[in-house]
């Protein structure tokens, strides 16, 4: 099926499509529900606004593919590759991505509430706006991915790399970052309301503003991190390594 065209709207319910190859296929609003897609090549793919409830993509190749409105909500994703895809308002509620390959993506404002994406690749991917909320990212990658105004909140992120990630007005109250790297990490203004940082490393990361009420950051390296004007009542600091650090006052701790 190379850029073979499918009438826009198709209904593909159902459809045994494994390994089928749709590269660059025009599969815009199609009705893909419970579909078997596993190690389909959809590279280039309009999937725009198509409906992927509970469809099985493990190990689908959607590579710089367009899933903008598409529907996944429950579906599986397990190891799919999904480098540059274009994801921008994609509705993934408890969506599998384990392990997948999210690279550069785009998923700005998506819906990624309790979605498991353990493992997953999200380095450099665009996450703003995104809705995280009890989402599973354990072990996931998300190195200088965007993540400006998402909503983390409870979600896991232990022990997740966020290294020079920008978290700017996120939503990370409640999460478990426990032993996550979130060095050079841009917290400006985030909100870590009663977040598990437990051993957490934070060497230079930006926490101006940042809400830290009731945080446990106890055992964690703030080596040199800005903590101005940051909230740190009844934070639990006990063991955490500050040197170096600008306190909320404006002061280096030494």
């Amino acid at each position: 099926m190379n850029g073979y065209k499918i009438e826009p709207g198709a209904d593909l319910t159902g459809a045994d499509l494994t390994g089928a190859d749709l590269t660059n296929a025009d599969l815009t609003r199609a009705n893909l529900r419970n579909a078997h897609l596993t190690g389909a090549d959809l590279t280039g793919a309009d999937l725009s606004g198509a409906d992927l409830t509970n469809a099985d993509l493990t190990r689908a190749n959607l590579r710089n593919a367009h899933l903008t409105n598409a529907e996944l909500t429950r579906a599986s994703l397990r190891k799919a590759h999904l480098l540059g895809a274009n994801l921008i308002n994609a509705n993934l509620p408890k969506a599998d991505l384990y392990r997948a390959d999210l690279t550069n993506a785009d998923l700005t404002r998506a819906n990624l509430r309790n979605a498991h994406l353990t493992g997953a690749d999200l380095s450099g991917a665009d996450l703003s706006g995104a809705d995280l909320t009890h989402a599973d990212l354990a072990h996931a990658n998300l190195y200088r991915a965007n993540l400006l105004g998402a909503n983390l909140s409870n979600a896991n992120l232990r022990p997740a790399c966020l290294t020079s990630a920008d978290l700017f007005e996120a939503d990370l109250s409640g999460a478990d970052l426990s032993t996550a790297n979130l060095t050079k990490a841009n917290l400006t203004r985030a909100n870590l309301l009663g977040a598990n940082l437990l051993g957490a490393y934070m060497a230079r990361a930006d926490l101006t503003n940042a809400n830290l009420f009731g945080a446990s950051l106890f055992g964690a390296n703030l080596r040199s991190a800005n903590l101005r004007s940051a909230n740190l009542s009844t934070a639990n600091l006990t063991r955490a390594n500050l040197f170096g650090a600008t306190m909320p006052d404006g002061s280096i701790h030494d």
